[in-house]
């Protein structure tokens, strides 16, 4: 398999990173010299979007499990379609949205998730219409290229098992090596008794974590201490490097972000339900 790791700069941190926000504002103070004044903006920034299909050509294919997208304020679009990390320069006005050249992480991927990806970077390529029906997103490129998205609702940060999927390190971040054997899988749950659990690549862990505001306080984490393959043994330095002390946390959709003030940090991912007691033994 070929490696999945590499580094890449705003793209894959602004997917993991953004807070709450709401859409911006538009140009003027809304009482212009008439009816045409009024803002048309599309609230599409700031939100986390499920993707639920693509269509290229006339065929429609179905997003696979997990796939998302979403667009900052700041002007960049991130987007996860099942396999590799995605990151494009993005310009909204109004209900347009102009996408650039994708920047992709190259893991190798399930035959079938690689097609829809290939399908659905066709479709957010280019310049897009913009449409919002409830939480319902539909964004169409000339040609009738079309991508169907919903609205993530936040995920709980107790009781949630956490997929550790990227290392951050100020405005870089490195995605984990999907190809780590599952039972070492880096990942955490939260307690509601002010405790944490899980892995961190290597070996398992368990401590306390206290939540207040928008932060968590980690104590002193105590886990098993078996060696493991180089490879494995760096992304446990760096998971519990990240778990040390005071952090501040967002959960936008199913995406969850740790940073410390230093700008280190992880980004994790909600596992799909059944997922903890897949991996009781990890």
């Amino acid at each position: 398999m070929r490696t999945q790791r590499m580094t890449l700069s705003v793209s894959v941190l602004a997917l993991l990173t953004l807070a709450a926000c709401g859409t911006e504002s538009g140009s003027g103070s809304g009482s212009g010299d008439g009816g045409d004044t009024v803002r048309s903006d599309v609230p599409v920034t700031g939100v986390a979007w499920s993707v639920d299909s693509v269509t290229v050509g006339g065929k429609k294919t179905e997003a696979p499990e997990g796939a998302r997208m979403e667009i900052d304020p700041k002007g960049r679009a991130t987007a996860d379609f099942g396999c590799n990390h995605i990151g494009v320069d993005a310009r909204v006005e109004g209900d347009r949205i102009t996408l650039g050249k994708p920047v992709t992480t190259q893991m190798a991927c399930d035959e079938d998730i690689e097609k829809f990806e290939k399908a659905a970077i066709d479709a957010m390529g280019g310049e897009l219409t913009a449409k919002l029906s409830g939480e319902k997103l539909t964004l169409t490129k000339e040609g009738g290229h079309t991508m169907e998205l919903s609205e993530e609702k936040p995920a709980d940060l107790v009781g949630t098992r956490w997929a550790v999927t990227t290392l951050l390190s100020g405005e870089t971040a490195t995605t984990v090596p999907a190809d780590l054997p599952k039972e070492r899988a880096p990942h955490l749950t939260f307690a509601d008794d002010g405790t944490v659990r899980g892995n961190s690549g290597c070996n398992s862990f368990s401590g306390k974590a206290t939540v207040k505001g928008s932060t968590i306080t980690f104590g002193p984490l105590a886990g098993t201490r078996k060696m493991c393959p180089e490879a494995e043994m760096k992304t446990e330095r760096a998971v519990l490097a990240a778990l040390d002390g005071k952090v501040t946390y967002t959960i936008k959709g199913k995406a969850l972000t740790l940073t410390a003030d230093d700008g280190k940090g992880l980004g994790a991912t909600a596992a799909r339900p059944g997922a903890e007691s897949a991996s009781q033994h990890g």
